[in-house]
């Protein structure tokens, strides 16, 4: 089974950029489904964006215009670019793999990986 490591994270100031990987330990195209997902310091973990196979991409609405999830399959990996970071973003972030798009972003299962920490800071 492919697995997904997650890297990128870092500290930057409000309205400032970041990109996330999620880097596969196999082929990419084996995973039908990558969804980026986020914990903040108290809060649940919620999801982010996902992006299939064929390209159909979804994003929470408190994403939307700000964050752009790709696909390069000839590099294995799914990227979260991050632009207009506010201070609200900073969570640890997670990707995941799955085999529906419904499911990556309601249900996406139990079991995670270490995640990048996103700090968005003056």
């Amino acid at each position: 089974q492919v697995q997904l490591v997650e890297s990128g994270g870092g500290s930057v100031q409000p309205g400032g950029s970041l990109r996330l990987s999620c880097a596969a330990s196999g082929s990419i195209l084996s995973v039908y489904v990558v969804g980026w997902y986020r914990q903040a310091p108290g809060n649940q973990r919620e999801w982010v964006a996902s992006i299939t196979r064929g390209g159909t991409i979804r994003y929470d609405d408190s994403v939307k215009g700000r964050f752009t999830i790709s696909r390069d399959n000839a590099k294995d990996a799914v990227y979260l670019q991050m632009n207009s970071l506010k201070a609200e973003d900073t969570a640890i972030y997670y990707c995941k793999g799955g085999d529906s798009l419904w499911e990556s972003i309601v249900e996406p299962g139990p079991t995670w990986g270490q995640g990048t920490q996103v700090i968005v800071s003056a």
